[in-house]
């Protein structure tokens, strides 16, 4: 039977089958000298008189070390307008982080109201908008609705930017449910050693504090070139097959900025990111 794994306590795998049904399961001896299942695996089970083992895990199409979560359909960066202040930069390096690992990047701004002139801030949103970066507002419910349905999704963004409050306005009653996975486990919610896929509008949400590092040394710099999103229709096009966008001549991407097709504000943080890369 194949299924998705949604929680993992003590090495105890929550798998849910494609009928809707789930299974507690563990993990077969052979499957662990190799590698271990994570929340978001697809894995085949094999039932065993009363035991559910897990047989084999399905190729990946992504893989987060933190949070511990594979096969992501997209990272939703929250980002607030005011305490913490909206921050362009932080927006721009979680996209890039979260390309880098082939995940869509999506953005919910909270807090609008909280500021007496928007004309900045919705600026900002045009920008991310015109560049083909889905932008939704914490006020406009259906919009929410529709950014969480059949995905599997991780949030991220910067401390008090209203993640928890995000997810109790989708799901009151998500509050409850995670203090009583506390309670069950004797310590905070947010620990490396839980991870779980809670529904959410049609889909389903890892209960996580998303990423928490903004390290771009383990990048490349061929590495960062590739992993910006208003970039791709460009790729390719440049004079040189190893350009990163920076001093090369003929760059299409640079010429892309400079015709106002790429942001420069975006370029700008890119350039600052590609001086922090280690490798070429």
């Amino acid at each position: 039977m194949k299924g998705r794994v949604i929680c993992i306590i003590s090495q105890r795998y929550t798998v849910l089958f494609e009928d809707n049904t789930r299974e507690v399961c563990v993990a077969m001896g052979k499957l662990r000298k190799t590698m271990s299942p994570v929340v978001g695996d697809f894995v085949e089970v094999v039932k065993y008189d009363d035991v559910y083992g897990i047989e084999k895990i399905y190729d990946r199409t992504n893989y987060l070390v933190r949070p511990l979560i594979a096969n992501v359909d997209q990272a939703v960066i929250v980002m607030s307008c005011k305490d913490p202040d909206f921050s362009t930069t932080l927006i721009d390096r979680l996209i890039f982080l979260i390309s880098e690992a082939n995940i869509t990047p999506k953005i919910v701004v909270t807090k609008l109201d909280l500021l007496d002139d928007t004309t900045e801030i919705m600026g900002y949103i045009e920008d991310y908008r015109n560049s083909g970066y889905e932008v939704v507002l914490k006020s406009d419910e259906e919009a929410l609705d529709n950014l969480f349905k059949g995905r599997i999704s991780v949030l991220t963004g910067q401390s008090g930017a209203g993640k928890s409050s995000l997810l109790n306005v989708l799901d009151p009653t998500l509050e409850l449910r995670t203090q009583e996975i506390s309670k069950a486990l004797g310590r905070g919610k947010h620990t490396t050693r839980h991870v779980e896929l809670l529904p959410m509008k049609g889909g389903y949400i890892a209960d996580t504090p998303g990423f928490s590092s903004l390290d771009f040394e383990h990048f490349s710099r061929s590495s960062l070139s590739n992993s910006v999103p208003d970039f791709e229709p460009y790729i390719g096009m440049c004079k040189f097959n190893d350009c990163v966008h920076e001093h090369e001549p003929g760059c299409a991407v640079k010429a892309a900025v400079d015709a106002k097709k790429i942001s420069a504000i975006r370029y700008g943080h890119y350039l600052e990111c590609l001086k922090l890369c280690k490798g070429k």
